[in-house]
Formats: C-alpha cells, structure tokens, sequence
C-alpha cells in the first residue's frame, strides 16, 4: 500500500473527492479564479492543498464550503470519497425558480371563444 502525499494539486484532490466528474472540470473552475483556499482566492489549479484546508467553491447552484480530512490515493468509489472532506455547506431548501407548467396543454376550441369573450368584456369596462 502507498503512503499518502503530504501535499496534493487541487485540482486533482476536487476530483479525487467527486465534486467534479473529470478533473478538467475542476481545473476550469479553479483558473476560472472561483475557489477559495482558506479565504484566499487562487487561480491556478497546480496550488497544493493539505489535510486541514478549508475549500470554498461553486458547484451546480450553491457554494460548498469544506474542511480537507485526508488526501486520497485514487479515485474511489463515493463513500470512500467522503471520507476525504468535512461537509461546512450550510444546506437550504430548494425553491422553485419559476411557477411550473399545469400540463393541460393547448386551450380547446370553447376555451379560445371564453377566453376572447372575457378580454371583450374586459376591455368594454
């Protein structure tokens, strides 16, 4: 068994962890200049990260916050993943962003004559 690094790129720790499915997603999101390694913003994705770091960084729509615990060796599956991090994300509700569609589809025939009815009216108020 190999030891583990005592430093590691972040890019590769971010996909060791399975917040990104490939690591050059992660490294687009690191240059992109959006991560955070203990408050101080970094841009390139070669910036070496230890166990203790905090992690701040966007990930689908809300931003995760989270304490390294260890540096893997590999890619493993999910539950060895989290081993790795410390989850700090404060967790809210999801809300809809915009009413949802009823699904009744197109208005019927007597349906377009009420609806033109009602806005005739409507107007000669």
């Amino acid at each position: 068994m190999t030891e583990q690094p005592s430093k590691l790129r972040i890019d590769k720790w971010l996909w060791q962890a399975r917040f990104f499915k490939t690591r050059t997603l992660a490294a687009k999101v690191v240059s992109s200049g959006h991560v955070r390694i203990n408050g101080s913003k970094i841009a390139k994705p070669s910036a070496a990260v230890s166990p203790e770091d905090v992690l701040t960084f966007p990930q689908a729509d809300q931003i995760r916050v989270v304490r390294i615990q260890a540096l893997g060796n590999r890619r493993g599956p999910a539950p060895e993943a989290q081993q790795l991090y410390f989850d700090m994300t404060e967790w809210r509700e999801k809300v809809p962003r915009a009413p949802k569609f009823e699904g009744k589809g197109r208005p019927s025939k007597k349906d377009r004559r009420n609806l033109d009815f009602m806005k005739k009216t409507h107007l000669e108020d």
